[in-house]
């Protein structure tokens, strides 16, 4: 009997691990693999709103996309409520960490268009409301199928449930600016299945979103990225040798590691559009170093697979460590193995001083990585802060086989594209 990989013409494989020896090799403040500093003066691209997981507008190819001349991001979105009572402190004030730390629950799909890369105008919501099936939605993909300005947004449909979905609507463009057409019909693809990835009934911490729809440019069929945990009731997966992998002496001990099961998946579509998946098992396991793999994403580079996702320091297990930010692993193929890049994986993250100030890091083929600011501390103490809810800095960055390096800095949110399409 064929297996699933075997079915969709796909080789059959054994996920990458990143094991706890990896993680050792993680080391904070490395100039070479750390976000520089944001000031606590940034600008605000919006006072009415938060916005933080910034997703361009692209291709399958991954090439970040412009139409007619106008660039063109996706963002999760959240209004501000500065006279909202619920968000008012004893005093009367507008308690702003307590609204963003609330944002999710009201999270929705907005987009930005911009002439120059920065700077970017407002467009409003992508899907009108009650289009969406359920309360949240969360991080996705928008992909620019053709010169018609059809657009398959990919993204993820949270409360109850989680579920990968798409919906198709159009870009349409003047001399003015850019809107949003269509984005009615949302179609359920898949969601997860308790036999690969771990659903809300065996964890009811479990991740299951973020697609990443992309063309293979090997094989050139269509498959997607996606954040998951691998299957299993929480508290039943075992950290053995190969998670553990080559450690020191007095390393050997893993805790309660065994609730940290973080994977990459990975699903292969069975037609053309899109319409049609069928999941594959994970391409990368961190059972016993995270709980966290979001936002999972490739460059595609000298004949390599770069894969990049991003993870906290709070959803690492226990006895290892590092920075919010930037993940990395390399391979030769698409299906690994997989090897954590500059030795442990990390590849851009907060500096210590700072270890809050950006997240939802995006790394585009071009080398430049766009995010969002968190918090950044006011005072020396870092027992203030303000509160970002804005675009980052983006950071440009070198990928040099194995190894990565921090090389420039850039605007904020500066998101340049690499190819200009003209409506037909």
């Amino acid at each position: 009997m064929k297996t699933n990989t075997e079915k969709f013409g796909v080789t059959p494989h054994q996920p990458s691990l990143w094991t706890r020896a990896d993680a050792l090799k993680v080391r904070a403040d490395d100039p070479t693999t750390t976000q520089p500093l944001v000031r606590a003066d940034f600008p605000v691209l919006n006072n009415d709103v938060f916005i933080w997981d910034t997703m361009p507008l692209r291709d399958l190819d991954g090439n970040v996309t412009s139409v007619d001349g106008w660039s063109v991001i996706f963002t999760l979105t959240a209004d501000r409520h500065p006279n909202d009572p619920q968000y008012l402190d004893e005093d009367g004030n507008y308690d702003i960490l307590r609204d963003w730390n609330d944002r999710h629950g009201r999270a929705k799909m907005y987009y930005w268009f911009s002439r120059t890369g920065k700077n970017w105008e407002f467009g409003g919501r992508v899907m009108a409301e009650g289009v969406s099936p359920t309360a949240r939605e969360w991080a996705g993909t928008p992909i620019l199928l053709n010169d018609r300005g059809e657009v398959d947004l990919y993204y993820t449909a949270v409360t109850p449930g989680a579920t990968i979905v798409k919906v198709r609507g159009r870009v349409v463009t003047t001399e003015h600016g850019v809107s949003m057409v269509g984005f009615e019909k949302v179609k359920p693809l898949f969601e997860a299945d308790g036999n690969m990835y771990q659903t809300e009934a065996q964890n009811a911490f479990w991740g299951f979103r973020d697609p990443w729809p992309f063309r293979d440019p090997k094989d050139g069929k269509l498959y997607m990225l996606f954040e998951g945990n691998v299957a299993g009731e929480r508290g039943s997966h075992k950290v053995g040798e190969a998670e553990i992998g080559d450690v020191p002496p007095g390393y050997e001990d893993v805790g309660n590691s065994r609730y940290q099961t973080a994977c990459v998946g990975i699903a292969v579509a069975r037609d053309a559009d899109g319409d049609d998946w069928e999941m594959l098992p994970p391409l990368l396991t961190a059972v016993g170093v995270n709980d966290q793999t979001e936002r999972p994403h490739f460059v595609f580079q000298d004949g390599k697979y770069y894969l990049f996702t991003i993870s906290h320091t709070f959803t690492y297990a226990d006895g290892v460590t590092g920075p919010d930010g930037v993940y990395g692993f390399v391979a030769d193929s698409l299906f690994g193995p997989y090897v954590p890049l500059n030795g442990s994986g990390l590849v851009l993250g907060n500096p210590s001083s700072q270890p809050f100030q950006t997240y939802s890091h995006y790394v585009m083929p071009n080398g430049l990585v766009t995010s969002f600011i968190d918090s950044v501390p006011t005072d020396e103490t870092g027992t203030q802060i303000r509160v970002g809810g804005t675009e980052a800095p983006t950071v440009g960055m070198k990928i040099k086989g194995q190894q990565t390096f921090v090389v420039a800095e850039y605007d904020y949110g500066y998101i340049p594209p690499m190819l200009d399409v003209t409506l037909k």
